[in-house]
C-alpha cells in the first residue's frame, strides 16, 4: 500500500494528558488518547479526512443515528515491540470487515488503504501511549454513524467516519465463565449478525445481563430457530478443543461476525498441522464431550479478549467445569506466539504486522 495517497491535515492538541495519566489504574475503554480521526460524507463522497484533538461532538436532536440505528463499528490494537516500534496487528482485515458491515447498514464504505492509512498515521501521532506495559496495548475503535438530521426513516445521505483510542489492559483478568442461552436470540439468518454493527451489542445487553446475575461472565449464543446450534459469545469467537481437533462454528452463515482473531488462531494451528474443523456445531456434542471428558479446552478469540480461557459452561441446570489453564497445552501456545509476534519477539512469519 502506498503512504503518498492520503495526507490528513493535523491540529495537534495544545497540552497532552498523557502527562496527567494513570497506567496503574486503568479501566478497559473509559480514557482516551490526544487526537481522533475525523472525516465527513456527503453528497455521494467522502471530504477531506483530518486528525484533531480529541473532543466532545455536536448533535442535531434529529440526527438518524440515534432514530433508527446505523451505527457500525471496528476494533483492532497497536502494540510497541521489544525493539521499540509500534506495530498494527491486520488492519486490513479490519478494514474489509468494516466495509462489509457498511454495505449491509446501506452506508458508504471506505477506501481500504484510506482507512489503514488513517489509522496509522493517528496512532503515530499518538505513539506515546502505545506502552511497553505487558498485556498493554493502544485499542483502536474505528467507527461510523449516520449524522441526517431528520426524522423519516431511510439510509442518510450524510454520515461521520472516526477513529478514537483508548490505552486498554486485558479485558478479561480471569478465566471465564459462560452459559449456553436456551431463550433469547442475537442474530437470525437474514438479519445482520454477520455486521459489526452497533445494534447486535444492545440486543444483547438484556440477556447477557441476567447471565451476569446467574454468576457468569458472557453468554454463548445459538441459532435463532432450534437453539441447537452454537454461533459466537457476547464479546468473542468460540473455540473447542475436542481431543487433539480445534472446532469453531462455521463464519459463512450471516448470524456470526467473522472474527480476525479466531482467524489468525486457525491459520497458526493450520501451519503447526493442528487438525481443524469449521462447521455447524452442536450444542449437544460439545455437552456429551464435556461429559465423557474429551473436551480438553473452550476459549474465546476476539480483539479485546484475545484468547480468553473458559472456565466453566452452564447448560440448563448443569455446570461443566474444564481442565485447569495450565493444562491447556494448544491455547496457551497459541496464545503465546501471537503475543510474541505482536511484540516482535519472533520473526512475523505471516505478514501480519503493519509497522508505524
Amino acid at each position: 500500500m502506498s503512504t503518498d495517497l492520503y495526507t490528513f491535515p493535523i491540529t495537534k492538541t495544545s497540552e497532552s494528558k498523557i502527562k496527567y495519566f494513570d497506567w496503574d489504574h486503568l479501566d478497559f475503554g473509559k480514557n482516551f488518547s490526544d487526537h481522533m480521526f475525523l472525516m465527513e460524507y456527503d453528497n455521494g463522497s467522502w471530504g477531506q479526512g483530518e486528525i484533531v484533538p480529541f473532543a466532545n461532538l455536536s448533535m442535531h436532536p434529529a440526527m438518524s443515528a440515534i432514530h433508527y440505528g446505523q451505527a457500525i463499528f471496528e476494533g483492532l490494537k497497536a502494540n510497541r515491540t521489544v525493539n521499540n516500534e509500534v506495530v498494527l496487528f491486520r488492519p486490513d482485515m479490519n478494514a474489509r470487515r468494516f466495509n462489509k458491515s457498511a454495505e449491509r447498514m446501506c452506508m458508504p464504505t471506505i477506501p481500504e488503504d484510506l482507512f489503514v492509512e488513517a489509522i496509522r498515521q493517528l496512532v503515530a501521532l499518538d505513539n506515546e501511549w502505545v506502552t511497553f506495559r505487558e498485556g498493554h496495548s493502544l485499542y483502536i475503535r474505528p467507527f461510523m454513524y449516520a449524522t441526517d438530521e431528520l426524522v423519516g426513516i431511510r439510509p442518510s445521505r450524510t454520515y461521520k467516519f472516526l477513529i478514537i483510542t483508548t490505552p486498554v489492559g486485558q479485558y478479561y483478568s480471569e478465566p471465564v465463565n459462560v452459559k449456553i442461552e436456551k431463550s433469547y436470540t442475537r442474530a437470525a439468518l437474514g438479519g445482520v449478525g454477520g455486521a459489526k454493527a452497533a445494534g447486535n451489542y444492545a440486543a444483547s445487553m438484556y440477556p447477557a445481563l441476567q447471565a451476569q446475575n446467574e454468576g457468569y461472565h458472557q453468554l454463548i449464543w445459538t441459532d435463532a430457530a432450534e437453539h441447537k446450534y452454537i454461533e459466537e459469545s457476547g464479546t468473542m469467537n468460540i473455540v473447542f478443543q475436542i481431543g487433539n481437533k480445534l472446532i469453531t462454528p462455521d463464519e459463512n452463515q450471516d448470524t456470526i461476525l467473522r472474527g480476525i482473531t479466531k482467524r489468525s488462531v486457525f491459520e497458526i494451528a493450520e501451519k503447526w498441522n493442528v487438525e481443524v474443523e469449521e462447521r455447524m456445531v452442536t450444542v449437544a456434542e460439545i455437552i456429551e464431550a464435556a461429559r465423557n471428558g474429551s473436551l480438553k479446552d473452550a476459549f474465546g478469540a476476539g480483539t479485546a479478549a484475545t484468547i480468553a480461557p473458559i472456565a466453566m459452561i452452564g447448560y440448563e441446570d448443569e455446570k461443566f467445569m474444564l481442565p485447569p489453564v495450565e493444562e491447556r497445552l494448544l491455547s496457551n501456545k497459541i496464545k503465546k506466539y501471537l503475543g510474541d509476534l505482536k511484540s516482535g519477539r519472533i520473526a512475523d512469519e505471516f505478514g501480519w504486522n503493519l509497522y508505524v
